[in-house]
């Protein structure tokens, strides 16, 4: 399976700066990231990350701004 599959299986992962990614749910999450508990089809997933992710900026920058 790919990135490309639409019909795979995915999860919605998320690291410390609170920036989202669509991970295979077959593959081991990467070292700094953590899953959101979202999981399903890719268009599923892309949409939750399209709620939530609503300010593209890292956290550390939104946070410094906000300084």
């Amino acid at each position: 399976m790919s990135f490309d599959n639409e019909n795979g299986t995915f999860k919605v992962i998320i690291n410390h700066e609170e920036q989202y990614s669509l991970w295979p749910s077959y593959k081991s999450i990467p070292g700094g990231w953590q899953d959101t508990g979202v999981s399903g089809d890719k268009a599923t997933c892309l949409e939750h990350i399209k709620t939530h992710w609503t300010d593209m900026r890292p956290l550390s920058l939104r946070n410094a701004m906000a300084q």
